[in-house]
């Protein structure tokens, strides 16, 4: 059975860095795309981060870009978002996620049970 278990999320205040890891179980991921989607109160829930193999360029949403890092170790089966300089709407539930292909456009195989990350102003 495909697990993706997040960790890291918390309360922080604005301008403060929080780092989620996301790890897979149940197959290996080496050549899937992973990343991160996030889903605020009321709102949809959207893309963030993906890295769509441990070699290839990341790619970010215009909301996160420069303030967020999505990095892998595929040894471990793992994805890593580092946020730093948070803002208060960056408050959400974030969403590990993985496919075989991309997981940009929303079209994703496997999704992890979330981790809620809260900025305070």
């Amino acid at each position: 059975q495909v697990r993706l278990v997040e960790s890291g999320g918390g309360l922080v205040q604005a301008g403060g860095s929080l780092r989620l890891s996301c790890t897979a179980s149940g197959r290996t991921f080496g050549n899937y795309a992973m990343g991160w989607f996030r889903q605020a109160p009321g709102k949809e829930r959207e893309f963030v981060a993906e890295r769509r193999w441990s070699g290839g360029s990341p790619y970010y949403s215009d909301s996160v870009k420069g303030r967020f890092t999505c990095s892998r170790d595929n040894a471990k089966n793992t994805v890593y978002l580092q946020m730093n300089s948070l803002k208060p709407e960056d408050t959400a539930v974030y969403y590990c996620a993985a496919d075989p292909i991309s997981i940009a456009g929303g079209k994703v195989q496997y999704w992890g049970q979330g981790t809620q990350v809260t900025v305070s102003s």
